[in-house]
């Protein structure tokens, strides 16, 4: 027997060590591989482009909120109003985007502070089929909002969707006014409403709260669009600009009023929070 063939059977014996296969994480912006636990930790921001991936609310709240903070219970809705089906049936797809993320739908709220002052947050979860808004997304913004009427807080929501969910029909559509009248009740109420738009937020979600906003912000780099680039071209014969509806652009053309890294969020929101909060009790 050959030295190598001895080495080899040997090594048979050896228990292979299970290395695990989620350590590392590639850019979408650069695409360098990056070590994962050091994405976390720089929230989920990439350390080489400083691209910033997409997150969920269990991530957000975590960033933003002091030590102490409440998931607020999300309201019961109709699970299949329409009996829909496509390749599978809806129910199926909420199951399996309910597995999967470990959420019940697509905007979840939560109370607590930032920088010592009293908000409640509403995210938006583009993992839970898109983002997509439904009944259950609707009925969450409206509880979010009665949230912070009743705290006497603002209402703070990160936006991120593909737009109104299909599998409802006009029952998704309606919940764009809906969410519309709930802002102007917050707004009677003399509360502020603040919206950060992140990547991607698109469709009835851009065409409703998303841009109702008494203070726009969106995250760098962030897609935002009512509908598709290559629709925009095909309808009106023209060429767009590379950096259209991006974050930067809608910042340059007065459609948002700040672009701010993830980093600085925390430090931006508990500031604007202190300034309009003040702003309504003078008015």
């Amino acid at each position: 027997m050959s030295w190598i063939s001895s080495v080899r059977n040997a090594l048979a014996y050896v228990t292979k060590r299970e290395t695990p296969d989620n350590l590392w994480h590639k850019c979408k912006g650069c695409g360098t591989m990056v070590f994962l636990k050091e994405l976390e930790e720089n929230q989920s921001v990439c350390p080489h482009c400083d691209f910033h991936e997409r997150i969920g609310p269990a991530e957000r709240f975590a960033a933003l909120f002091d030590p102490g903070y409440t998931v607020l219970a999300s309201p019961k809705v109709a699970e299949d109003p329409l009996k829909f089906r496509d390749s599978k049936r809806y129910v199926d797809r909420l199951k399996a985007a309910r597995t999967e993320t470990g959420e019940p739908d697509a905007f979840l709220n939560a109370s607590g502070t930032i920088l010592g002052r009293r908000t409640v947050i509403g995210v938006q979860d583009f993992a839970f089929m898109g983002g997509s808004m439904g009944q259950a997304v609707g009925e969450a913004f409206i509880a979010g909002v009665e949230a912070a009427i009743g705290a006497r807080a603002p209402y703070i929501v990160f936006t991120a969707s593909g737009g109104a969910r299909m599998q409802e029909g006009i029952l998704s559509l309606m919940q764009m006014p809906r969410t519309t009248v709930a802002i102007e009740m917050l707004h009677d109420a003399g509360l502020p409403y603040i919206v950060v738009l992140t990547d991607p937020t698109s469709g009835g979600v851009m065409a409703a709260y998303a841009m109702l906003g008494d203070v726009q912000i969106a995250e760098p780099r962030a897609t935002l669009a009512f509908t598709g680039r290559r629709v925009i071209e095909n309808t009106i014969r023209e060429k767009l600009p590379d950096d259209f509806q991006t974050s930067e652009y809608y910042y340059d053309h007065g459609l948002v009023d700040m672009v701010t890294h993830r980093k600085e969020l925390r430090e931006t929101l508990g500031r604007l929070i202190g300034l309009l909060c003040e702003a309504k009790q003078a008015a």
